[in-house]
């Protein structure tokens, strides 16, 4: 394994605190020669769902399972030839990461994945995207029948739990541990011979399947880790679908209750990249449509629609293209700023926003401008912003929101801050705007963000079609960790 010298401090980005973080991002191929290098180019275009650390584990017959682990970003750890030498075979599988159930703090290196188990009847690897809501309760089982554990992670209970399971193969006994699993769950998993994928029986967390040539084969996150390896995309994995490739020949199982997907719908709005596909459709195209929901919704004059860099650019283009007000690119990102900045001195970090994100004064003088953001998740970056624009000299500033606001956090996979420090579970949206001292504040409504997604008639209150837990209180799977810690669910409010 790696070296885990590198701290947290130095992969993690001290100004990107008011957004919600992205999960994990997980890969895995066979059938092709040099796997690793497959599985390094397929993080590299995950990497905006995991920027803090990010593991390769490949399997050679001679050799047999080789993983590194590291700290820090996939262009810095996984593009050395001395690595991937390390990493030898046509099977492999890999992830980034966040944290999320396991340590917030100082992140240790045994909490990086992909994990491994030896079993009777040969090893596995997984990697996981997603949180399992009981995993308190099936840590504390574990222990208790003698398990080990070797790391924080909510995700080391499957190879626990398969680890007991008295099945004969490794797909029988990944069936055997998710079905005592609840949450959220994609996971790509490999034994020396297979790879496997499966999700969830909502699919919450997204899943694909390509093919690379005439034997290849990949599992990603998104399409777009597809495309850097030139795999042809064949299609999403089925929420409750478990495929299993050896010898070049797929099959599918489905081996939990069949359940009505909920899919997360803050894929569509933030979390996949947008030359990603969803459910057939592009998500640049679906952030757009956003954007053109949300003039319909909150129209309001002005001289200008500018995003904030980057999320906020599809659907800033689709409000400027439904209101006829002209889009333009007000405020600038610095490229090269990254998530790897040294440690800052409190002068420097004091600086905040302005080291990422500076005004194009020329353009802004003077203007009323629309500020179009993915999210506001605890307003202090919405402040700092809106000070920028109207230090550049701004006449009005008004912030449209391409989502409704978040209320609530989210417990299957994705970094939120606790309840009360969600702007919008305390504040009114009039309350939001006076708070964040601008000229106006709308968000997009539930019903509009699923209009632009594809929902025509809107969201269907009795059966909703996604996962919005965080915007509606509504979870489709209970939170039972969180419960017995004492979270108040909205029903019980």
């Amino acid at each position: 394994m790696s070296d885990p010298s590198t701290p947290r401090a130095l992969t993690t980005d001290p100004f990107d605190d008011d957004k919600l973080r992205e999960e994990c991002g997980i890969f895995g191929v066979i059938g092709v020669n040099d796997a690793a290098n497959f599985v390094a180019l397929g993080l590299h275009a995950l990497q905006h769902r995991g920027q803090e650390a990010g593991g390769i584990v490949t399997y050679e017959p001679e050799t047999g399972f080789n993983a590194v682990r590291k700290f820090g970003l996939v262009r810095d750890n996984f593009t050395n030839l001395n690595v991937i030498n390390h990493l030898p075979g046509s099977l492999g599988i890999g992830h980034v990461r966040y944290s999320t159930a396991g340590s917030k703090g100082a992140t240790q290196i045994r909490d990086v994945q992909p994990f491994f188990g030896e079993f009777s009847l040969g090893g596995a690897a997984i990697a996981h995207n997603g949180n399992i809501t009981n995993a308190d309760a099936l840590r504390r089982e574990l222990i208790e029948r003698g398990s080990i554990f070797q790391s924080h992670s909510d995700s080391e209970c499957i190879i626990h739990l398969m680890a007991r399971s008295l099945q004969k193969t490794v797909p029988e006994r990944m069936k055997d541990a998710l079905r005592r699993v609840e949450g959220a769950f994609s996971v790509v998993a490999m034994t020396r011979t297979k790879l496997i994928g499966v999700r969830d029986p909502l699919g919450v967390r997204p899943l694909v399947l390509g093919r690379i040539g005439e034997e290849g084969w990949a599992l990603a996150s998104e399409t777009c880790a597809l495309d850097i390896i030139g795999a042809d995309f064949v299609r999403e994995v089925e929420p409750g679908e478990m495929v299993v490739v050896e010898d070049d020949k797929l099959t599918s199982h489905h081996p939990f209750e069949r359940k009505s997907s909920r899919f997360c719908i803050f894929e569509h709005v933030y979390f996949s990249r947008p030359d990603s596909s969803l459910g057939g459709r592009s998500v640049y195209e679906t952030r757009s449509a956003i954007g053109e929901e949300l003039a319909k919704e909150a129209p309001v004059d002005a001289d200008l629609v500018c995003p904030v860099p980057d999320s906020g650019t599809p659907a800033a283009i689709g409000y400027s293209r439904q209101s006829g007000i002209p889009y333009a690119m007000g405020i600038i990102r610095n490229q090269y700023m990254g998530r790897t900045f040294i440690e800052p001195t409190e002068q420097i970090r004091n600086m905040g926003v302005r080291l990422k994100l500076n005004v194009n004064r020329a353009l802004i003088k003077g203007k009323r401008v629309i500020l179009v953001d993915d999210s506001v998740v605890r307003g202090t970056t919405s402040r700092k912003i809106k000070e920028m624009i109207l230090d550049a000299g701004a006449a009005e500033v008004h912030f449209r929101i391409a989502s409704p606001p978040t209320a609530w956090p989210c417990f299957y996979g994705v970094d939120t801050p606790q309840r009360e420090k969600l702007l919008a579970a305390t504040m009114s949206e009039e309350e939001m705007c006076e708070h964040l001292q601008v000229d106006s504040l709308k968000f997009i409504s539930l019903d509009g963000l699923y209009r632009a997604v594809g929902e025509v008639k809107g969201r269907d209150a009795d059966a909703p079609q996604y996962c919005d837990a965080c915007f509606s209180g509504e979870y489709p799977v209970a939170p039972a960790d969180q419960i017995e810690k004492g979270f108040t669910l909205k029903a019980a409010e």
